[in-house]
């Protein structure tokens, strides 16, 4: 089982509504996925409560050794990717998250703040030699800004790609229980998601030797 983890101390990030959309982009793929819910605001277990189909699962943990038996049972049921979303600070259920993640992301705003709040995070996961990566997210169509935030997170580390734009689709799927995805199947949205998840399962399945059988599967 892969295990990723969005991980920020910066509210407002768009954390858990990309934790959302990745998550519906890789069932439409077939795969057995399931939440791993961190974050006592409960943004993911509102949305599931929203929603009429049954899946994905969402687990919700209060502490490091709840994550542990989640993901343990997780594993046990033939899940094969579980999704961690943890709360905008860095506590000690963040770090724990951290430990287990086989790759974790960082979703940061195109701003000097959210590129600045996001160093403690980023400290932490280095500190723990996690696989990470950041996400552009909520970015504007065009302008300076984002050329220079993208600059600055290559200087730190990985820059997934693409860079997820900040459109209406992903707050009213996130309202109507659904993912981006499925909201609006054809738009722009669904696209950046649909794309930003192929860039995440390359580096899950690059990063494990553990899952070759997939692997195969993926690459074909």
């Amino acid at each position: 089982m892969y295990v990723l983890a969005l991980v920020t101390q910066k509210g407002g990030s768009g954390k858990s509504t990309l934790a959302v959309g990745l998550a519906v982009a890789a069932m439409e793929n077939g795969e057995r996925v399931a939440f791993v819910e961190a974050d006592p605001q409960g943004t993911i277990s509102k949305w599931k409560e929203r929603r009429g189909n049954p899946f994905p699962r969402v687990v919700r943990v209060a502490d490091s050794a709840e994550i542990e038996r989640a993901l343990v049972r997780l594993e046990a049921e033939g899940i094969w990717l579980a999704i961690i979303d943890t709360a905008a600070t860095n506590n000690a259920l963040a770090a724990h998250a951290i430990t287990k993640a086989d790759l974790c992301l960082i979703p940061t705003r195109p701003s000097p703040a959210d590129i600045e709040a996001a160093i403690p995070t980023l400290v932490a996961i280095r500190r723990f030699n996690r696989r990470f990566a950041f996400v552009l997210n909520q970015t504007p169509p065009r302008g300076c800004r984002l050329s220079e935030a993208a600059t600055s997170l290559n200087s730190l580390g990985v820059l997934a790609l693409p860079y997820v734009g900040q459109r209406n689709d992903h707050q009213d799927a996130l309202g109507t229980g659904l993912g981006v995805t499925e909201f609006a199947q054809e738009g722009r949205a669904s696209e950046e998601v649909r794309e930003l998840w192929r860039w995440v399962l390359k580096k899950l399945v690059e990063g494990s030797l553990d899952h070759e059988p997939h692997a195969k599967k993926a690459a074909c």
